[in-house]
């Protein structure tokens, strides 16, 4: 049970960071909390004084709720990891609900992961709909800088510059048109304009399976 209680919690900051998103300034009355939750009044008052004792919300009866400096960076990381999983499920053969799927694994990503799936994903700035990304806690910024100098999509190797294959984010039908070209592993070199060597066999890739394909710099 607390694993859902925690959740319960983690969706009610993410929303309060949305309503920060849109005006950094004003308190949230519980009323518009609890219609954007679709819960009751009550429950969404209950909740918010959890919270609060907590030290997540600043909250004042009758005026409204607001986050702290503390719940604005646990709301800020979980709208992140939310529009990073909808990213992922936008490059992968995925036909589900995106939303309602990124809520479900917003809650199974931890720092560790976070930090792989910014790298795996080239540090997005924007979701599938457009909306930006928050950025990550400083903490995992330093760790995705350092594993971005050596792992980087496809796209952004310079010409004459050889990687190895570490991630496909292709579609079975795609890495079978290929074959054994694009295998994990595999050294694989550009010569600019999207065309590649490896294996002795000269590829032509599109600017998007390109950035779905994750290298290390050799």
């Amino acid at each position: 049970m607390a694993g859902h209680f925690q959740e319960f919690e983690d969706e009610y900051l993410e929303t309060m960071y949305e309503f920060y998103e849109h005006d950094k300034f004003s308190r949230v009355r519980t009323g518009d909390l609890a219609e954007r939750l679709k819960v009751s009044p009550a429950s969404a008052t209950e909740m918010i004084q959890r919270l609060s004792s907590k030290g997540f919300i600043d909250y004042e009866r009758y005026k409204g709720a607001k986050l702290t400096e503390k719940g604005l960076e646990h709301g800020q990381m979980m709208k992140r990891r939310h529009r990073l999983a909808e990213v992922l499920l936008a490059r992968i053969p995925f036909d589900g609900n995106m939303h309602e799927t990124a809520c479900r694994l917003e809650h199974a990503i931890d720092d560790d992961l976070e930090v792989a799936l910014t790298v795996l994903l080239g540090n997005p700035m924007l979701d599938p709909s457009g909306r930006d990304i928050p950025k990550s806690g400083e903490h995992l910024q330093k760790r995705v800088q350092s594993f971005t100098e050596t792992h980087v999509p496809l796209s952004q190797l310079a010409s004459d510059e050889s990687g190895t294959i570490q991630a496909l984010l292709l579609s079975d039908s795609l890495q079978s048109l290929f074959g054994a070209s694009l295998s994990l592993n595999n050294t694989i070199t550009s010569h600019g304009n999207n065309t590649f060597k490896v294996d002795g066999n000269e590829l032509k890739l599109t600017t998007d399976i390109a950035e779905n394909i994750i290298v290390k710099r050799c």
